[in-house]
């Protein structure tokens, strides 16, 4: 079961959003959760890397030429 959350946006992005669901034939939900997922997705992504570098760089890795040092 899907939760409504309520948002206020500005008449420019409202605007861009009616324009763009109106060209890809989509509803401005289905635009509006794909665009949340993509940001969520990322931001895991950002926070994974941030970990490990902070790993590789406790071991002494700081960049590609130190990584091929190490398996070589």
């Amino acid at each position: 079961m899907a939760d409504t959350v309520t948002i206020t946006l500005p008449g420019r992005v409202k605007s861009i959003l009616e324009t763009i669901t109106e060209q890809e034939g989509i509803p401005v939900d289905e635009l509006i959760n794909a665009a949340i997922e993509e940001y969520l997705f990322f931001r895991q992504l950002r926070l994974l890397r941030q970990r490990m570098i902070a790993k590789a760089q406790a071991q002494g890795i700081y960049s590609e030429e130190d990584i091929f040092d190490q398996i070589s």
